[in-house]
């Protein structure tokens, strides 16, 4: 699939290089080791450190230096990256984080119409204000465990706090100093508040080892092709400092403001019912400076967006500074107001201001809705352009951001609220306190509901697959022409084939999952508010059936909390002890932590944003120093890394370079839920830029896919496996590779040298060699 005079084609002159040629090989997700990479024992580190490292064979290190050892062949290198998101232990505390993660996906995946600039500053803005309404969330809920079911119900109960040894010096039954209420909401307080400081931690923490990562910078910043190219070839993409500290001081005053509102509001509310005018007069002082403070918080959210156009060094030092201090000192204040001596004071029912919860859910809704109605507007502009969704794919996935979060976080709260009652359910006459916000249970209620609607739309795809398998099976024996059929062997084929195809329904399932949430939630909102109690107790009275469903969804939501909460709590310890474990972890994190944090800052960090300049600064610096050709081959996410590194290169160093995918995800995945970034116009204008491109895939591959119809670039579907049943090359049954292992396919060896070829046109008596160099599949 050889193009005649590429360099022509892209209006550039032919390259001309006698130089050494280089393959630069960049994993997938899962990560590997250098050694399966290069295929040899024996490897070095050339540049990088712990975290990502270029590495090469021993034998090889010193390659420029001999140039005429390798005339026949690159010199193979490998990039590592995996311990970018799959390192040290304390990666398994980013299974916190997954809400935070899938909004900041919700962000990107806005439709591609280039206008109106309204309309895509507001898709932004919106999705930013559901990001931040989860960090109100998981503050919240750290309140309600730590404030009202502890310090407030369970400290508040004789009964209760007797059966927690560490709970009786705050007890009202030892009548201590911390027995006041407003004290024991004070200290209890230091939980969320420790929480929010964490949360800070991780994200200064990764800010500075991520973020502040220099990108490639060749070509100036004021290019006006660069800033009307496509957004991943602008100098400042892959520089996400300035907004991710603007929006980690807006999320961290944010977590601050919500623990002291929660601590103001009980005090507050019993000194308006209390005599003391000074009491009453601070307390509403503080809920109106809490108030204005909030909407300072919203202010810094929304005011800036992105800034891709050029390398903005500059930091809001008004706003990272500041507005944490600012909101650190109120949340002083309250504790102070709280704990000031109210000797009269009984803790009783559940903490003022539980229905907060019911007012972020539906805040959460309408921000939903919004984020589609603009989305829609876009993909209205933009109509030709293939879309997950029609477009929707952000307001899908930011709803199931805000349904993972509303489970988590009732999840945890349920099930401390058992473990501190002994497991007494909520509601009942033995529960010595009244537990959770009633909304929280209605939410654990309506669980069943959303797995019942989900069995038929899963069934439909079960036979859906199975019609697929059957129909494919003539194909199958379309491409093996001169073997024997075997039903078996060809069931197989095509049942891999058929299993392939479901990731190209995946949108459909999680657009009825995203919808059902955000019906069940509305209802079991309204059931909430209108009743005020829990499922069963609010069917106290109704018909047999109705009580006995009522009752059924509440105990089956229990049950499914507490079987999802016990499954995160024990994928995180195995996470935290089993470096096996954090790998697979860490598969989830390569493909939700590409995009930089522009929505969440305490989102996992994006990797991208390191490894996208290692590889741009490797190739560009490689080719200027040596003169020589470089193949970049990437596979599966790595394609993805490669490809945008190459969109940072300047034009001279794109003439030296050509670009090999395989297993490769740009299009099938990249392109229609990032259309804006991964669509037909970006991968056609990359087509253009880079001096040769080729992609290799197969049927069998459920995650990469062809990149560009109509043009030379795809390679495939290749056979998988290589060989039907047993020959002379293959004695034993060929695997089906599906998405591993490309480069056992000969295919792989002669497109490489292709590429190879058309970079060395204009250079005389240059050889190629056709075999493979090392091994690139993570």
């Amino acid at each position: 699939m050889s193009r005649a005079t590429p360099a022509a084609r892209a209006g550039a002159p032919a390259v001309e290089s006698g130089g050494p040629a280089l393959e630069l090989l960049v994993h997938g997700v899962g990560g590997t080791t250098p050694q399966k990479m290069l295929a040899d024992p024996r490897t070095v580190r050339v540049a990088g450190d712990d975290t990502a490292a270029l590495y090469r064979r021993a034998e090889d290190a010193d390659a420029e230096a001999h140039p005429e050892r390798y005339r026949g062949r690159p010199v193979p290198e490998a990039y590592v990256w995996c311990n970018l998101t799959s390192g040290n232990s304390a990666r398994a505390l980013w299974l916190l984080l997954l809400p935070f993660m899938v909004i900041n996906l919700a962000h990107w995946m806005r439709p591609p119409a280039r206008d109106p600039a309204w309309a895509i500053r507001l898709y932004g803005v919106l999705v930013r204000l559901v990001a931040l309404s989860l960090t109100v969330l998981l503050v919240a809920a750290a309140c309600e465990v730590a404030l009202d079911l502890t310090a407030w119900q369970c400290a508040g109960s004789a009964a209760c706090s007797r059966s927690w040894y560490w709970l009786g010096f705050t007890s009202v039954a030892h009548h201590g100093w911390w027995a006041q209420p407003g004290r024991r909401l004070a200290l209890a307080a230091l939980a969320p508040a420790g929480l929010t400081l964490l949360l800070w931690y991780l994200s200064n923490r990764t800010w500075s080892a991520y973020e502040s990562q220099q990108p490639l910078d060749a070509e100036p910043a004021a290019n006006p092709a660069r800033a009307a190219g496509p957004a991943f070839s602008r100098p400042g993409f892959w520089y996400g400092r300035r907004l991710v500290a603007r929006l980690r001081a807006a999320h961290t005053a944010a977590g601050f403001l919500t623990t002291a509102a929660g601590v103001t509001a009980a005090a507050a509310r019993y000194d308006r019912a209390a005599t003391s005018a000074v009491f009453e007069t601070l307390g509403l002082l503080l809920e109106s400076t809490l108030a204005i403070a909030g909407l300072v918080v919203v202010w810094v959210v929304c005011r800036r967006g992105r800034t891709e156009s050029h390398l903005d060094e500059r930091l809001d030092r008004a706003v990272t500074a500041w507005l944490p201090v600012s909101s650190l000192v109120l949340l002083a204040s309250a504790l102070v107001y709280a704990a000031w001596d109210r000797s009269d004071w009984v803790s009783a029912g559940t903490l003022p201001g539980d229905r907060a919860f019911g007012f972020l859910t539906l805040a959460q809704g309408v921000l939903v809705v919004a984020l589609a109605a603009v989305a829609g507007h876009l993909r209205r502009r933009a109509p030709g352009e293939r879309t997950t969704l029609g477009g929707l794919g952000g307001p899908v996935v930011a709803m199931l951001a805000c349904a993972l979060g509303g489970v988590m976080t009732g999840g945890v709260a349920q099930r401390v609220a058992d473990w501190i009652d002994h497991g007494a359910p909520q509601g009942t006459r033995r529960s010595v306190f009244n537990g959770p916000p009633p909304l929280l249970t209605w939410q654990a209620s309506v669980i069943p509901a959303l797995l019942a609607l989900l069995v038929p739309v899963v069934v439909f795809f079960v036979v859906r697959t199975w019609r697929t398998a059957r129909a494919e099976a003539p194909r199958v024996m379309a491409d093996y022409p001169t073997e024997r059929p075997d039903t078996a062997r060809t069931r197989q084929i095509a049942r891999a084939r058929a299993m392939a195809g479901l990731t190209d329904h995946a949108p459909v399932f999680l657009g009825v999952v995203s919808g059902a949430s955000l019906l069940l939630g509305a209802a079991a909102l309204a059931g909430a508010w209108w009743t005020s109690q829990v499922p069963d107790r609010a069917a106290d009275g109704a018909a047999a059936p109705v009580a006995f469903a009522a009752d059924a969804a509440q105990s089956l939501g229990s049950w499914c909390t507490g079987f999802g909460f016990l499954l995160f709590v024990t994928w995180g310890r195995r996470a935290y002890k089993d470096a096996a474990a954090r790998r697979t972890v860490g598969i989830l994190w390569d493909v939700g932590t590409f995009w930089p944090r522009a929505a969440h800052p305490f989102a996992p960090p994006c990797y991208a944003e390191r490894a996208v300049p290692d590889l741009a600064w490797r190739m560009n610096t490689w080719t200027d120093r040596t003169g020589g050709r470089l193949v970049i081959s990437g596979h599966s996410q790595g394609s993805v890394l490669a490809a945008a590194a190459v969109w940072q290169l300047p034009a001279a160093t794109r003439r030296r370079v050509a670009l090999l995918t395989y297993g490769c995800p740009v299009e099938r995945l990249y392109g229609r839920w990032f259309p804006a970034y991964f669509g037909p116009a970006p991968l056609r204008a990359l087509h253009q830029e880079v001096h040769c491109w080729r992609n290799l895939w197969r049927a069998t591959d459920p995650i990469g896919g062809p990149v560009l119809t109509g043009g030379d670039v795809d390679k495939g579907p290749l056979l998988d496996p290589l060989a039907y049943g047993r020959t002379r090359e293959h004695p034993l049954p060929a695997p089906i590779l599906g998405h591993s292992d490309y480069q056992a396919d000969p295919a792989f060896g002669r497109e490489r040298a292709l590429l190879l070829a058309e970079l060395a046109s204009g250079v005389p008596n240059q050889r190629v060699d056709q075999g493979s160099s090392g091994r690139s599949s993570g």
